[in-house]
């Protein structure tokens, strides 16, 4: 069978690599030296490219590149400014996707112009020109935008916050949630908790808790009071007092009870420094060009927070795990 693929065209692999994806195509360059040649060819990258990316590159001084493997490449590895620099594009290495960062500046940040709470500043890693840092505020809110037009199709994405500590340090999120939600036109709103506060997340997953047998009976009729009681008295004295479940709860309260507060979503590093902590999914099923929402809120508790440092909303290709 290899040596019939072998004896066809290189023109007409190339037809059939370009049908596959950037990762097929680069293993598949491997079985002969046809394939390889075929597998490189400006044809089959070409097709890896999204449709509109003379468009994109129209915005970009440098464009000249060897071959169309070596532009895909660059945009895979160098996430390319557009919109005045207010935004960011990039390509997904391993299916060719589209990838957008909405900077800081493109945000709804409620009190954002005003030095008092938020500070506009410039860090040398940071991919836009402009960070916001949060001074202290008692309601913090900042939501972003998307259209679907923008991404590749029959796509399922995912959105995150990226950000870091202030080098002073983040305070006021250690124990109090933020409600991160999105939204695609005509569809409903996905909300769930999340911290903020990545040494707390850290903390949690790491602390030592004494091995105890484990009693299902004694442990369905007592663990619902030390849940109930965890709001008032907010430790976990109760909890340690039931000898047969031991158990420290984090932060229950309304809120996190409605949103599985035993999943919780604490911030994760990134590659490139920062921090990131996941809004929300959708799938773009490209019939539409439709509004996508995204947000994070903490305006109930009233108490103040800040050091922390927001550089956009990045929007991404989720990887599905089977």
């Amino acid at each position: 069978m290899a040596e019939e693929f072998n004896n066809l065209p290189e023109g007409c692999i190339a037809t059939i690599l370009s049908l596959t994806s950037p990762r097929d195509a680069c293993r598949l360059s491997l079985v002969s030296s046809t394939f390889q040649s075929a597998a490189e060819s400006d044809a089959v990258w070409h097709k890896f490219l999204p449709s509109d990316f003379h468009t994109l590159l129209s915005q970009y001084p440098s464009s000249s590149f060897p071959s169309k493997k070596h532009l895909y490449l660059h945009l895979c590895q160098n996430p390319l400014l557009i919109d005045n620099g207010k935004k960011s594009f990039q390509l997904d290495k391993v299916y060719g996707k589209k990838c957008y960062m909405l900077s800081a500046r493109t945000l709804f940040i409620v009190w954002g112009d005003t030095p008092r709470y938020w500070a506009w500043t410039s860090l040398p890693d940071a991919r836009f020109s402009e960070v916001a840092e949060l001074v202290s505020v008692c309601w913090l809110e900042i939501r972003g935008w998307i259209n679907t037009g923008m991404l590749s199709p029959k796509t399922l994405y995912g959105a995150y916050l990226v950000f870091r500590p202030s080098p002073s340090g983040i305070y006021g999120f250690d124990y109090q949630s933020v409600e991160v939600s999105i939204r695609i036109a005509g569809g409903e709103v996905s909300k769930r908790i999340v911290y903020l506060d990545a040494e707390r997340g850290r903390r949690l997953r790491y602390q030592i808790v004494p091995r105890r047998i484990f009693n299902r009976a004694r442990f369905l009729t007592s663990v619902e009071a030390p849940l109930a009681e965890h709001n008032s008295n907010n430790n976990c004295n109760n909890n340690r007092n039931n000898n047969s479940f031991d158990f420290q709860y984090p932060n229950i309260n309304d809120n996190n009870r409605n949103n599985n507060s035993f999943d919780l979503q604490y911030p994760k590093e990134r590659g490139d420094g920062w921090m990131e902590v996941e809004l929300g999914d959708f799938f773009n099923d490209g019939e539409d060009d439709k509004e996508v929402e995204m947000g994070a809120c903490e305006i109930k508790s009233g108490d103040w927070k800040g050091g922390l440092v927001l550089q956009g909303i990045e929007i991404r290709p989720k990887t599905v795990r089977h």
